[in-house]
């Protein structure tokens, strides 16, 4: 009787364990998941793909990366740092995606092969605009002298948040000194 329970548990954590990763890979989206015009504009090209090729195999493989197009970013940022983005730089970038995606489709009939082609390499220069973005807004804080923090996106999630970050570019001993007592102060806050 004791090794069925056991086995039982067993199974039920695991079933818990599984149950979690399916819950945290359906929150992984995609930053420009995050921007406000994505459904329309993705709607839109998903519902125009097939218009767009005089390949019937062309179809299901762009139907297929514009579907996965929020999930496969995720998967390909490779960030050591959290992917969070301001709300200046994702409008930038999908800015950016929106005009290249439209001239695609602006086009008539494309050849065999050409339209899945492009749509990939659309969606790499988005994964290269999206790491600098992310990068570069954590460089910009360690710009300042002490605690800083900006406003930005969980591309996780696309949740408000913000980033702290400690700055390093202190003019005078008497601001660095003030920076680290700053320090300090919001680790000891943030401790308790």
């Amino acid at each position: 009787m004791a090794p069925l329970v056991g086995r039982r548990r067993a199974r039920g954590r695991a079933m818990a364990l599984l149950l979690c990763l399916g819950l945290t890979a359906t929150l992984a989206r995609g930053c420009l998941h995050c921007h406000g015009n994505y459904s329309e504009k993705f709607s839109f090209y998903r519902n125009h793909v097939n218009l767009k090729s005089w390949w019937v195999g062309d179809i299901p493989v762009s139907g297929k990366l514009l579907t996965e197009w929020s999930q496969d970013t995720m998967k390909e940022l490779h960030l050591a740092i959290p992917a969070e983005i301001t709300r200046e730089k994702l409008d930038e970038v999908a800015t950016a995606v929106y005009q290249k995606m439209d001239q695609l489709y602006q086009g008539k009939m494309y050849s065999p092969g050409y339209f899945p082609s492009q749509l990939r390499t659309i969606f790499r220069e988005q994964v290269r605009l999206l790491q600098n973005a992310i990068i570069q807004s954590r460089i910009d804080c360690q710009r300042h002298c002490g605690i800083f923090q900006y406003e930005t996106v969980s591309c996780s999630n696309c949740t408000d948040s913000h980033v702290v970050c400690f700055g390093y570019n202190c003019e005078s001993s008497a601001q660095w000194q003030t920076a680290v007592k700053g320090l300090l102060l919001y680790i000891n806050k943030w401790h308790k």
